[in-house]
């Protein structure tokens, strides 16, 4: 297996591009970066490098928005302030970067629709009240990089992995007040995921939320210090996926792993140096792959997880 680095994603902005927009400037930190490490599986091959190279546009309103995500060509899409989009799912196209600004960028009610595309990069945005996903990734799309985003309240999934999708990176990202929380997976039938759905969550926290942390079938998946905070279960494995728990805490959560679920058969889970504070059993079974083939990932001590990701994970704290 051929051995893939992280890539470093630099975005920069000069402050002359800062004035241009006027009030906006005064409304976000002066010493806000926008640069980040992409570690996981997003980082394999080429990289994930969203709209770099394309023209770097604002929205502030859905027309906008709406306009710019749906272009065939690289974008760099800054969302300022809250955006209401209309109540459905929303088709965004290959080689854009979505980025909020400052602490208040938020989309409400619909969601976004990444299908058969790919190099994408959304960060630093509040997702709420979708009436369908907040995110879907279906269909072959690969190369999607979510992170320091706020998820809550969606009526299915907040981000739902499927349909031979993969080389994808969840990072930094809060989930809260919601039930279904990430689906990596179509169906225990749709065996074409076999050989798909590499995924990496890292820096994660999963706050209340129920279930599916994620819940996988088929894939191979790598979840690393995420912090887990009163759940029903964290990580489910079935349908032979093959999935690595590794250096997370759970606190408070009924069943940290499970190896099968509901009428899905069994998926195998290594875990290794976790934290389990006040949880249920572990389940484990199998064999499964080393992320390390794949890139390079250095994990902080679980010890360590609940403060490092209270202080960093969510949309506002690039």
């Amino acid at each position: 297996m051929q051995k893939f680095t992280k890539t470093k994603i630099k975005i920069s902005f000069l402050i002359s591009f800062c004035l241009f927009f006027g009030g906006y400037y005064q409304s976000f930190p002066q010493n806000i970066k926008f640069e980040d490490t992409l570690i996981g599986f997003a980082s394999c091959g080429s990289g994930t490098t969203g709209g770099k190279g394309g023209d770097t546009i604002t929205a502030s309103n859905a027309e906008d928005f709406l306009k710019y995500i749906a272009q065939d060509k690289p974008y760099m899409i800054l969302v300022f302030g809250n955006i209401n989009l209309p109540k459905k799912m929303h088709r965004v196209k290959s080689d854009k970067t979505i980025m909020g600004i400052g602490s208040a960028a938020k989309l409400r009610f619909g969601g976004l629709n990444l299908s058969g595309v790919s190099n994408i990069i959304i960060k630093n945005i509040s997702f709420e009240d979708a009436v369908d996903d907040s995110i879907n990734i279906e269909k072959d799309s690969n190369h999607i990089w979510i992170d320091h985003c706020t998820f809550s309240n969606g009526r299915d999934g907040l981000i739902d992995i499927k349909r031979r999708a993969s080389y994808i990176t969840i990072s930094w990202n809060k989930f809260s007040s919601h039930q279904k929380t990430s689906l990596v997976g179509h169906s225990d039938n749709y065996k074409e995921d076999i050989g798909f759905l590499k995924v990496t969550f890292h820096h994660n926290w999963f706050n209340g939320t129920k279930e599916r942390h994620p819940r996988i079938r088929f894939g191979e998946v790598h979840v690393f210090n995420n912090y887990y905070t009163n759940n029903n279960y964290g990580v489910a494995s079935t349908c032979n996926a093959k999935v690595l728990v590794e250096n997370n805490y759970f606190a408070n959560v009924k069943n940290p792993t499970v190896t099968g679920y509901l009428s899905s058969p069994e998926g195998n889970l290594e875990e290794k140096n976790n934290v389990f504070l006040n949880s249920g059993p572990v389940q484990t079974k199998g064999i499964v792959f080393d992320p390390s083939e794949y890139y390079d990932y250095t994990p902080d001590n679980a010890v360590d997880v609940p403060k490092i990701v209270r202080e960093g994970a969510g949309a506002g704290r690039l």
